[in-house]
């Protein structure tokens, strides 16, 4: 009981990102173009197996957004699959339900599981899906998903109660979204997301949990050349075989790229 009181307390520490960062969110149509100059690069991206990806797009947005990661996934030899529900406004009444459906759907058609890759508040359902099914998911990976931390450590709670149409202090699921789901499962984060507060997204590292950083705009992320790689990496891995991502090799230039997710913020900022 006293390490969950000095958790919460170390929680409610934890503050949405200040103006800096917030104004940092401008070099999200950057990232896109960096994609389209990194194509080149990112065609040496690990090739997949063909197995399908479900991808869930952020809040309060749709499909569209994330068009460029499922394109590349694509080309990288998955089958990816869009969410198809419209506008993401929250848990509203048959989200999950009609989620977990597609899923199975997914799995049966195949006859493989399914990996899920979720944006934002679309990981929160790729999190939660898995520990539904983990039977029928291969993976998880999230990119700047708040999942732990105080609800209101985002620059995107008020836009969440009103898409939702439910205030974040009132919902009694958002306790158990800390819980790592019971598959392989990598959060990609960057200290310098300007909407979610980067500590909200850091996962308990354990034999089949991880976190990854990378230099992003929270807006941008799904489209940043460095997260797309990492996430090619992520899901070329056997099943059953999962290792932990190698910040080592490409004459250190990954490392440069990937900072230790671990080490302590420089002025205790970044």
């Amino acid at each position: 009981m006293r390490n969950e009181g000095k958790a919460q307390q170390n929680e409610s520490h934890i503050k949405a990102p200040g103006w800096f960062r917030l104004a940092l969110e401008g070099r999200a149509l950057w990232e896109l173009w960096a994609s389209l100059i990194a194509l080149p690069v990112l065609k040496n991206a690990p090739k997949g197996d063909g197995h399908p990806v479900m991808v869930f797009p952020g809040l309060a947005t749709g499909d569209m957004t994330t068009l460029v990661l499922r394109n590349f996934l694509k080309d990288r030899g998955y089958a990816p699959y869009a969410w198809e529900q419209g506008l993401n406004r929250g848990p509203r009444p048959g989200v999950i339900e009609n989620c977990v459906e597609r899923v199975q759907e997914l799995r049966a058609e195949h006859g493989r599981t399914v990996s899920l890759v979720g944006w934002s508040l679309g990981g929160i359902y790729a999190r939660e899906i898995a520990k539904l099914m983990p039977d029928d998911v291969r993976t998880v990976i999230t990119l700047g998903s708040p999942f732990t931390g105080h609800p209101k450590a985002t620059n995107a709670w008020r836009l969440y109660e009103f898409a939702s149409g439910r205030s974040i202090d009132d919902d009694a699921r958002i306790a158990d979204l800390k819980g790592t789901p019971p598959v392989p499962t990598t959060s990609i984060f960057s200290r310098t997301d300007g909407v979610v507060a980067w500590q909200c997204s850091l996962e308990d590292e354990t034999e089949r949990s991880e976190n990854i950083e990378v230099h992003a705009s929270h807006i941008g992320m799904g489209m940043n050349p460095t997260a797309l790689y990492a996430i090619a990496d992520r899901l070329a891995q056997p099943e059953g075989e999962w290792r932990r991502f190698d910040r080592e090799g490409l004459a250190g230039l990954k490392k440069l790229l990937y900072r230790d997710p671990q080490r302590n913020p420089r002025f205790g900022i970044f």
